[in-house]
């Protein structure tokens, strides 16, 4: 039986494990990568573990969140990653270089190669044949000190692409075609694979494109072949000596085949508040557009920005519209100023934005009271865009330049009637490159010592596994509760090194009040418990809402169901992911219950059944676990950093 392109990957990286599906396997892992906003966490953990340099092929800083620098808090982070880089032997991206998972697939991936980021759309590095997965920073800091990366040995599921996408239809119309087939839940511990004759139709920004917001559907990662459109893309990088041809068996099996042709698509939306809320664009027509944002790790490349650019030459933006663009990396600044595209966007009216995530993260360019925003971006959950009251949809660039023209949700099929005709736009044969805002190990002299501002604290360890977990339920929340709705991103995310501080804001957007009660629940010795339903932690990888909750005294969360990257975060900082056995129980807790999860440590330890008492009700219920032995381990010593130095000692 053949092998699947997964397959291939990952025997050459298992470390440890046997690679069967539903199996917990070590991977080795290649390159890192880590942003601002979860880096300066991350590498505090890796400093703690006393390794004298970083053990992997390659690891790059990238500071791209947190550009903005309100207060002395983001600057201070900066010059503390840039030294840590210095001194551990890790490539260090300045801030204005670019968002860090399009910078990563301009310069550094490499198709068959690994790669662990400290964010969720790592996976974009997929759209070049890289197993691009993203994890909580303690996961990437353990990888840079040359330990395995563990995950569950997937399914693969082909995607298989016939056809070729129609004018004015996009990359991004197609991963939102996979999100109304596949839902943002039910998908954990598969990966995507991107097959078919369709594919050699779509360049690798595309590509990388659909790989990226693959995340929002809750997969370990997806991936496209590497073949000739690869190899042109690294050679016009001037990295062709990168290029290897990877691609699965004719006869590999998978264990699901789902076939779009991307001739049939047409221009699609996410509504608020989810990017599985898929509507048809004609379906929204006519609705009045307050903001257009063109940018993101999702649709910023040369090849989006020039279509833009293209279809606005000449035209000015509607009177009723702010608009903002984003380019994806200092290199798309450049290589769209020499080719004449950043002068038409200037002259539409375009406020520039910096090479970063700004307006996708919320802590720039917030849209006005009840506003409705387009965003090229890949999230559009509650609050994040920093206006909680805002509509946010995400479209294609194509689709929201079409609202930058008319004012209003436009088909852009229809902006032909005007003489607007479709952009042919070409990706050159070689990009002007110019990697000057890079800081390379080699290039630093001399002895290093690491720089820490006032905002920048120990990471907190958490206690070892008590014997009974007994507590009250601090907050009880329905489904897809998202990283975000948990711990916010914004103008919040400056204190990401500060945890005290940054606990303040748990559940800002669903329970402004939450941790006032998590903090009198913790002075009384008493242990706070969450619960919630399907799909908990969706979204961004941030390990504070895990590290924050732990920082306050929870030490379970009682949920549905977890999504992959929430579920190791929540077990690296000590806290017990438990599931509903049945629906009626999640249904017969209420907010302020106490409850006790008896013998909690021995039955971890043994794998025996866990009951739950509810004092309050005076009710029983029983409780599921999905763990691993090793994870186990983790959870009894009380976290991965205490269970590392158990291990060491």
């Amino acid at each position: 039986m053949g092998k699947t392109l997964t397959e291939k990957i990952l025997e050459k990286h298992i470390v440890e494990g046997v690679p069967e599906k539903g199996n917990e396997v070590g991977i080795k892992i290649d390159q890192t990568l880590t942003q601002d906003a979860t880096g300066t966490m991350a590498y505090l953990q890796f400093e703690a573990m006393g390794v004298s340099k970083v053990k992997t092929e390659l690891s790059v800083s990238y500071v791209d969140h947190n550009t903005v620098q309100i207060g002395f808090e983001n600057a201070d982070d900066h010059k503390y990653l840039q030294t840590v880089a210095a001194k551990y032997g890790i490539v260090y991206s300045r801030a204005g270089n670019g968002i860090c998972h399009q910078v990563h697939l301009e310069r550094f991936g490499k198709p068959g190669k690994t790669l662990l980021g400290s964010d969720s759309h790592t996976p974009t590095n997929g759209g070049i044949g890289m197993l691009a997965i993203g994890a909580g920073g303690l996961d990437v800091a353990v990888a840079m000190a040359g330990g395995p990366f563990y995950l569950t040995y997937p399914k693969v599921i082909k995607i298989n692409l016939t056809g070729k996408l129609k004018p004015w239809v996009t990359a991004k119309d197609v991963i939102l075609k996979v999100l109304e087939i596949f839902t943002t839940k039910g998908n954990v511990g598969c990966v995507f694979e991107y097959g078919g004759e369709g594919v050699k139709t779509l360049s690798v920004p595309e590509r990388a494109t659909i790989t990226n917001m693959g995340a929002e559907c809750g997969v370990t990662t997806s991936i496209f072949p590497s073949d000739e459109v690869t190899r042109e893309f690294l050679k016009a990088q001037g990295r062709e000596q990168d290029w290897v041809e990877l691609k699965a068996d004719d006869d590999a099996e998978y264990d699901r085949v789902v076939d779009i042709d991307l001739s049939e698509l047409e221009p699609l939306a996410a509504t608020p508040h989810s990017p599985g809320n898929i509507k048809t664009v004609r379906e929204l027509e006519g609705m009045k557009v307050d903001q257009v944002c063109i940018g993101s790790c999702t649709n910023s490349s040369y090849k989006d920005l020039m279509t833009v650019a293209q279809m606005l030459k000449g035209r000015r933006t509607h009177p009723n519209v702010s608009f903002v663009v984003a380019p994806g990396s200092r290199q798309v600044l450049e290589n769209i100023n020499r080719d004449g595209g950043l002068e038409n966007l200037i002259e539409a009216g375009a406020r520039i934005a910096e090479s970063a995530c700004g307006f996708c993260i919320g802590n720039s360019y917030s849209p006005g009271t009840n506003a409705v925003s387009l965003r090229t971006s890949n999230r559009n959950f509650l609050g994040r865009s920093g206006t909680k009251s805002a509509q946010v949809y995400l479209v294609s660039p194509e689709t929201a330049a079409a609202a930058v023209i008319t004012g209003e949700f436009t088909d852009p099929r229809d902006l032909e009637k005007m003489g607007i005709k479709y952009p042919r736009i070409s990706i050159p044969g070689r990009f002007y490159i110019d990697d000057g805002m890079f800081v390379f190990p080699e290039d630093v002299k001399g002895e290093v010592e690491i720089y820490r501002g006032p905002n920048i604290g120990e990471p907190p360890v958490s206690d070892p596994l008590p014997e009974t977990i007994s507590g009250i339920v601090t907050i009880k929340v329905g489904d897809k509760i998202t990283t975000d709705h948990i711990i916010p991103a914004g103008s919040r995310m400056k204190y990401r090194s500060n945890v005290p501080k940054y606990s303040e804001f748990l559940f800002e957007v669903v329970d402004p009040t939450f941790y006032e009660r998590a903090k009198q629940i913790k002075e009384k010795g008493k242990h706070n418990i969450i619960v919630a339903g399907l799909s908990y932690g969706q979204g961004s990888s941030r390990e504070h809402a895990a590290l924050c909750p732990m920082y306050m005294g929870v030490k379970a969360v009682i949920a549905k169901s977890f999504e992959r990257i929430h579920k190791a975060n929540l077990i690296n900082f000590g806290i017990v992911p438990l599931t509903f056995k049945k629906e009626e129980d999640y249904d017969a807790v209420s907010q302020g219950d106490e409850l006790e999860i008896l013998d909690i440590k021995e039955c971890i330890k043994s794998g025996k059944p866990v009951i739950v008492h509810n004092k309050t009700s005076g009710t029983t219920f029983e409780v599921e676990y999905d763990l691993s032995e090793r994870q186990k381990m983790i959870l009894l010593a009380g976290g991965t950093l205490a269970y590392m130095k158990k291990k060491a000692a």
